[in-house]
């Protein structure tokens, strides 16, 4: 992912976890955390949560030059569908061009998604 200068891609939560400037450039480095977050399994599938004190925008693609369609209120957890590359993006969990496939038409930058790994966790989006 190119280093550009981007809009935010989620709210901290008031003086809970400082604000960025620019959140949306990189590549999966997976950085962890204090403590790592609960990966939710169950009859229907598998979630994950979005980093603590982290309020992230959903995209229609996998890029923060995409619509933003909604974004996730704090303590979210998601499932992930599949996966594609797209914009590098900088956030608590490392750097990463892995973008996450939530809903139909719907994107999340990894780097503010829990899976427990680096890499692909899911499909390939066609």
């Amino acid at each position: 992912m190119g280093v550009e200068e981007h809009t935010a891609e989620h709210t901290a939560e008031p003086a809970a976890v400082p604000t960025q400037d620019t959140a949306d450039t990189a590549e999966g480095t997976g950085a962890a955390t204090a403590a790592a977050p609960e990966v939710e399994t169950t009859a229907s599938g598998t979630r994950y949560p979005i980093a603590p004190g982290y309020r992230v925008n959903v995209r229609t693609g996998p890029g923060t030059s995409y619509r933003i369609v909604r974004t996730l209120p704090y303590g979210q957890k998601i499932p992930i569908y599949c996966q594609k590359p797209g914009e590098r993006v900088t956030g608590p969990y490392g750097t990463s061009n892995l973008w996450d496939n939530i809903a139909n038409g719907q994107f999340v930058s990894d780097a503010y998604v829990y899976t427990g790994r680096d890499g692909y966790i899911a499909p390939r989006c066609d």
